[in-house]
C-alpha cells in the first residue's frame, strides 16, 4: 500500500502518521519527491482502513499495490534510483557509465595494463573476475583472493573503481575495498547469498538468471532491499532461449519494461548475450538506445589466449570504438 501526502504536510504531522503505522506492525518506506511525499507500507495492510486514511487531511491519495515487490517498485519510489559509486561516478538518472575490464584476472600486467586502456577509452568502473562460475570443474575458476588483490592494485593505480562476482557470503570479509559486488546469473536466486547482502552498505550489481523472469528479477532485487541495502543495480545479461546462433538471447526488452516498473538503474551486458565479439557493439549500441543506464564489456588485451571467453572479449582498440559510437547514440537519444 502507498499513501500519498499533500504538499506541505507539516513533518511533525508526517512522523506521528509514520509511528501509527509502525504501532500497525508495518514498515514505512519514505520516499520524499519534488512535489509529493510518499509513505510506502510494507507488511499486513489488510487491517488498514483505506477510508480512514483517505480522510486525513494530510494524504492526498491511497493506493494498495499487488505486486509482491514492495521496495523495488516505482510506485513506492517514483523517482529514479541514483547509485552513487564514488561522488563523481554514479549511475542511474541519467548518469551512464561504462562497466569494462577483463572476464577474469590472470596476471598483475594483464589487468593494470587492461585498466589503463579502458580508462583512456572512457570506462570509469573496472570489472574482473576472481572467482569464476564455470561450468566445468576442469576450466580456469580464478585467481580467488589474489584475483581481488590485483583488481585493488589497478584501482590504486588508475582511480577506477571495481566491481567483481561474489560466490559465497563467506567471502565477504575479502570484498571490503571492492566497490560495487556483482551477483552472477547463477546466483540471481541463492536467497541465503542475497540476504547476506542486503546487511552490507555496498552497492550491488544484481545480474538476471538465464531462465528467469522480470518479475524473479525483481524480487531477487527484494531480497537484498528487504535487508535494507536499497544500492542495487540491475543488469540485463541475456536469457537462455531456443535460438543458437548465438550464447543467449539479449533481451533488450527488458530495459523499458524495468524501468516502468522499477526505479532502479538498468546497465546491459552485451559480451555475455552474445559470446561473440563481434556483435557486441552493434547491440552496446541498441542498448544505449534502448535507455540503458550502463554497459558491461569485457575487454582482454589478448584475446585468443584469453583463459576465459576470450571468444566475445574485445581488444582496447574495439572497446574505445565501442565507446565512441555509443557516446555518439547516447547524444542523439538524450539531445
Amino acid at each position: 500500500m502507498i499513501a500519498v501526502l499533500k504538499q506541505g504536510t507539516d513533518e511533525k504531522q508526517m512522523e506521528n502518521l509514520i509511528a501509527w503505522f509502525k504501532g500497525q506492525g508495518l514498515d514505512v518506506h519514505v520516499s520524499k519527491g519534488e512535489f509529493n511525499t510518499i509513505l510506502g507500507l510494507i507488511g499486513d495492510t489488510a487491517k488498514i482502513d483505506i477510508d480512514l486514511l483517505q480522510g486525513l487531511d494530510m494524504i492526498e491519495s491511497v493506493k494498495r499495490i499487488t505486486e509482491p515487490y514492495k521496495n523495488a517498485n516505482r510506485k513506492f519510489h517514483p523517482d529514479d534510483t541514483v547509485v552513487e559509486i564514488t561522488p563523481d561516478i554514479k549511475i542511474g538518472g541519467g548518469h551512464f557509465q561504462f562497466i569494462a575490464g577483463p572476464c577474469s584476472v590472470e596476471s598483475r600486467e594483464q589487468v593494470l595494463s587492461i585498466a589503463e586502456e579502458v580508462k583512456k577509452a572512457g570506462a570509469s568502473i573496472l570489472r574482473g573476475g576472481a572467482f569464476k562460475p564455470r561450468t566445468s570443474p576442469y576450466d580456469f575458476q580464478g585467481l580467488k583472493g589474489d584475483g581481488i588483490k590485483l583488481l585493488e592494485e589497478a584501482k590504486k593505480v588508475t582511480g577506477m573503481p571495481i566491481i567483481t562476482e561474489i560466490m559465497n557470503a563467506n567471502h565477504l570479509p575479502m570484498f571490503e575495498n571492492v566497490d560495487i559486488i556483482q551477483v552472477g546469473a547463477r546466483n540471481m536466486q541463492n536467497f541465503e547469498l542475497l540476504k547476506e547482502l542486503g546487511k552490507t552498505d555496498k552497492p550491488i550489481l544484481l545480474k538476471r538468471g538465464l531462465a528467469a523472469t522480470i518479475k524473479e528479477l525483481l524480487m531477487s532485487a527484494e531480497y537484498i532491499m528487504a535487508g535494507g541495502n536499497q544500492q542495487i543495480i540491475l543488469c540485463e545479461r541475456g536469457i537462455r532461449t531456443y535460438e543458437t546462433a548465438t550464447r543467449n538471447t539479449l533481451d533488450l526488452s527488458a530495459v523499458p519494461v524495468l524501468h516502468e516498473l522499477t526505479h532502479l538503474p538498468v546497465v546491459v551486458d552485451p559480451s555475455h548475450a552474445l559470446g561473440i565479439a563481434r556483435m557486441v557493439k552493434p547491440m552496446a549500441m541498441a542498448a544505449a538506445a534502448a535507455g540503458a543506464d550502463g554497459l558491461m564489456i569485457e575487454v582482454h588485451n589478448d584475446p585468443q589466449h584469453a583463459l576465459c571467453d576470450g571468444a566475445q572479449s574485445l581488444t582496447p582498440a574495439q572497446f574505445a570504438d565501442l565507446a565512441k559510437r555509443t557516446r555518439e547514440i547516447l547524444a542523439v537519444v538524450n539531445g
